[in-house]
């Protein structure tokens, strides 16, 4: 495709985008080329409201003035530092800030680049934790079915999307999985927690049984699932996971890379859960977006039993060249500065039951099989199209973007909100009354 706008590219050949139907794309490009506060806007202009912020990661809304102006000062005063043996002093800052910001004894924090690095980077933590305490057999990972833990070979064998595991291969060994949360038969239509469902926690004590305690690891599952379209746990789920967790002596890392930072309410969706995980990965909203960076809270215990030894000695062969990088740094410093000024979990918290709401209220609409709210997410489950699962909802973020200026997230047949934390009452219902038009549009 070609194009005479100065800003847009005449050539779309060369770029390979990810999780993209490319063929598709370059048909019809949706292309963006700026952005603020709540919306986007194309190359000539027109405003997109953003429903997804960005992709579930820029909480405080495009181009804060606060964080963008962080990040140039930043660039112009250290552009990089190595993290190897050596740091600057905004890794120290910002770990103390998020630190102070996790629940209980969370109170270390090893920093990578993305979400799918902040798994990965758990998962070794959890293998090498138990074999320096001399319980080297303790190999064995327990993701759970539909679970998304990006896309490290790591991540995506204890994760549960078929589509992200079956080209790759047998990755892992030692892998298990609990069942997913998810039944429409008994929590179709859920506000917040279903209350079906905190039993299937149970189905760890069976895992446990069939492989014994001794050889399992880590447990790790998202607070609430969310690419794989919005999968809130059920009440008691996660307090069982780790009561059973606890009775055997195995890690529970929660993924925290979505529901981190404000999407549910608060700092960490562990705290809305009242659950002390032993890890925490993060990502997305720590720098809302603007700078790559991710990590891992862990609990101190945790910490303290790799430092021992010789003081001279690595204590952790892992990290990444960019782990902490001076311009993320700034950028999550002034992100946190951002939500604590302007009270954006709490704001979200306040907002949970009008935007629970507004979408509920499209329930009639044609095709529309469930919908699930909590939070400032919502995921609309639409009918597929006999013959072709996805076509409606590929059909659907087409239309939003091209007809109803509308940002919005699809899995599947599954259409997902879950906007930037500063948004309005008006914009809730304008939001909401987009994708009702843009579910006709494709009935």
């Amino acid at each position: 495709m070609t194009t005479s706008h100065p800003n847009v590219p005449n050539d779309l050949e060369a770029f390979w985008m990810p999780f993209s139907s490319n063929r598709a794309f370059k048909k019809a490009p949706r292309m963006i080329a700026r952005a603020k506060d709540m919306h986007y806007f194309t190359p000539e202009g027109r405003p997109i409201i953003d429903a997804v912020a960005g992709l579930w990661c820029c909480n405080a809304g495009h181009q804060r003035d606060e964080i963008v102006a962080a990040i140039q000062a930043q660039a112009a005063e250290l552009d990089f530092s190595p993290p190897f043996q050596f740091a600057h002093p905004k890794a120290f800052q910002l770990a103390t800030r998020i630190a102070a910001l996790a629940p209980g004894d969370l109170d270390h924090v090893f920093f990578t680049n993305s979400g799918s690095e902040a798994v990965d980077t758990a998962l070794k933590i959890a293998l090498a934790y138990h074999n320096i305490r001399g319980e080297g057999a303790r190999q064995r990972l327990i993701g759970r079915e539909r679970g998304y833990h990006g896309v490290g070979f790591g991540g995506i064998s204890v994760g549960g999307i078929v589509s992200n595991r079956k080209l790759f291969g047998g990755l892992l060994n030692g892998v298990d999985h609990l069942a997913s949360t998810y039944d429409r038969s008994k929590q179709a239509f859920t506000r917040g927690e279903p209350d079906w469902g905190g039993h299937l926690a149970d189905e760890l004590d069976r895992i446990v049984a069939l492989h014994d305690a001794s050889t399992i690891a880590a447990v790790i599952v998202e607070p609430m699932a969310g690419s794989t379209g919005v999968l809130p746990p059920p009440t008691g789920y996660l307090e069982r996971l780790r009561a059973i967790c606890d009775k055997h002596g195995i890690l529970l890392i929660f993924d925290e890379v979505i529901s981190g930072f404000g999407r549910l309410g608060f700092a960490f969706a562990a705290e809305r859960y009242g659950v002390l995980p032993d890890m925490i990965t993060f990502a997305k909203g720590v720098t809302s977006g603007t700078v790559p960076m991710g990590g891992v809270l862990v609990r101190s215990a945790i910490h303290d039993a790799f430092m021992r030894g010789p003081e001279h000695v690595v204590e952790l062969f892992h990290g990444y060249t960019y782990s902490a990088h001076p311009l993320a740094c700034a950028a999550g410093l002034a992100t946190l500065d951002l939500y604590a000024r302007e009270d954006l979990f709490v704001r979200a918290r306040g907002l949970e039951e009008k935007f629970g709401d507004a979408f509920q209220a499209l329930r009639d609409l044609p095709n529309v099989l469930d919908i699930r709210t909590i939070g400032l997410v919502a995921a609309i489950d639409l009918a597929a199209i006999d013959g072709s699962p996805g076509l409606r909802g590929y059909r659907a973020m087409e239309h939003a973007f091209h007809e109803a200026g509308l940002l919005l997230r699809v899995a599947g047949d599954t259409l997902v909100a879950t906007p930037p934390l500063i948004i309005s009452e008006e914009q809730i219902a304008e939001i909401a009354g987009k994708f009702a038009d843009v579910i006709r549009a494709v009935a």
